[in-house]
């Protein structure tokens, strides 16, 4: 079942507005749960865990800023 644009357009803003922030908390609890590692280590899980939330949503961003392409035009 695809979405359409207007429906990928309102998860995106969803997924940025409510979701990407609880994942920063969950990305910087679950860091700091380990003792501080150094800030080489450090860097690279954080790196590491802003591709991971990308992968599953990639579907979902694509094509969002590009006008409708169902739209009628006159």
């Amino acid at each position: 079942m695809a979405l359409s644009h207007k429906a990928r357009k309102r998860w995106s803003l969803v997924v940025l507005l409510i979701g990407l922030p609880a994942y920063v908390v969950v990305a910087v609890t679950l860091v700091n749960l380990i003792d501080r590692p150094s800030i080489w280590v450090e860097l690279m899980i954080y790196v590491g865990l802003g591709f991971v939330w990308i992968i599953p949503l990639k579907r979902l961003f694509l094509g969002v800023g590009q006008p409708d392409p169902d739209e009628d035009r006159d």
